[in-house]
């Protein structure tokens, strides 16, 4: 169904005139798959990242960064992967799809992050790696997990889904672990429409995953077509259809320009949000770290039914009937029936992401966002809550 006119879309990406003049530019030019343009885009977010290019490789999702990195780490069947329990299932399909088994950790109930006082406790003879999730924006705690994944000789595969921008005691997100998985989702901090990225700590790595992303390819395959003549290529690998487009990377080599533009608008955003919602019957998201630098990704509040005078999803009825986009971020994994059936998760053996799952409302928070949407937010979120308590 088309949108309504006066909706505010929950995630809608601020696309200006660069990006549009780029694909555009694509098209013309009749190379839409994997191309110069990728490169350009890697080069882009390695140089944002202050990493040398080697180190990175585009493709065309988060959940395919995470797979090809655990594979690219030798994690397979037999092997348990510690991850969060609140977390978009793609963190966990990534691990099932290596034939590996995921072992779910509870959050801390300020960050939403996993929790790293209950990290050890899950770890076993069999435990490979731990995939920690910045969840909204936020950094783990990444001085703990680092010492306890050395302590047991653990892999650390970062899900940076929501972490673009983010940072934690003066190191950027993606860059602690022998991997960090970006995304470029269409509601992501930086769009392509579908698209991610793989920053791996050592450049056979980074090769070994541009390989992989390609049907396992033998390296710059995508050139066999290019102006310089036809280039033979052999699968060296039995690889997946991971590749990411130039039509993607089109969109997001500008989007990178204004990565710092957009985050400051997310910022300024957040900040009218907080205060306005300081008195309300609600929990608001926790304030950055001191030592860390927050993305900002996900602006989400906390309904407890017994004091806002009305249930989650109630308010998420409401607030969709006032024409504003809401999300939820995530319920907690063991709710999901297919994880229930194969793994016999429990709610109650996760009571905090349980919890906040189950209580957690995300409201707007875009660069596109104008000073006009975001009082229009602001004032359903208190109507929506004044009606409840009447």
């Amino acid at each position: 169904m088309p949108a309504r006119k006066k909706f505010i879309v929950f995630g809608s990406p601020l696309i200006c005139e660069e990006e549009i003049t780029e694909v555009v530019d694509s098209l013309r030019s009749g190379w839409l798959g994997t191309g110069p343009k990728v490169t350009r885009f890697e080069e882009t977010f390695a140089a944002y990242k202050g990493l040398d290019a080697t180190k990175v490789a585009a493709v065309n999702s988060c959940t395919a960064a995470l797979h090809l990195s655990m594979i690219a780490a030798g994690i397979g069947p037999g092997d348990e992967v510690i991850t969060t329990a609140l977390t978009f299932c793609a963190t966990v399909n990534a691990i099932i799809h290596t034939g590996a088994t995921p072992v779910l950790c509870d959050i801390n109930p300020h960050t939403f992050n996993i929790d790293p006082d209950q990290i050890e406790g899950m770890i076993t003879k069999k435990t490979k790696a731990i995939v920690p999730v910045h969840f909204a924006g936020r950094c783990c705690e990444m001085d703990e997990i680092s010492i306890l994944a050395k302590k047991h000789g653990l892999t650390i595969i970062e899900d940076c889904a929501h972490a673009i921008e983010s940072e934690y005691r003066g190191r950027k997100a993606g860059t602690f672990g022998k991997f960090g998985c970006f995304s470029f989702y269409v509601t992501k901090n930086v769009v392509t429409g579908e698209g991610g990225m793989v920053i791996a700590r050592g450049a056979k790595d980074t090769a070994r995953i541009r390989v992989l992303a390609l049907h396992g390819m033998s390296r710059d395959a995508w050139r066999r077509y290019s102006d310089s003549g036809y280039k033979h290529y052999q699968v060296v690998e039995c690889g997946y259809k991971y590749n990411m487009m130039d039509l993607q990377a089109a969109i997001g080599i500008h989007q990178l320009k204004r990565v710092e533009a957009n985050w400051k608008r997310r910022e300024e955003i957040w900040r009218r949000y907080q205060d306005a919602f300081a008195d309300l019957p609600v929990i608001r998201p926790a304030e950055a770290a001191a030592g860390t630098r927050h993305a900002y990704h996900l602006y989400a509040l906390l309904i407890d039914r017994r004091k806002a005078g009305l249930s989650r999803d109630a308010f998420l009825d409401e607030m969709t009937a006032r024409d504003i986009g809401v999300g939820v971020h995530y319920l907690c994994l063991a709710e999901h029936p297919f994880y229930r059936r194969t793994y016999h998760w429990r709610p109650q053996d996760y009571p905090e992401a349980t919890r906040v799952g189950r209580q957690t409302v995300s409201i707007p928070l875009s660069a596109k966002l104008s000073d006009k949407d975001v009082s229009t937010v602001i004032t359903a979120v208190r109507n929506t809550l004044r009606s409840a308590r009447k």
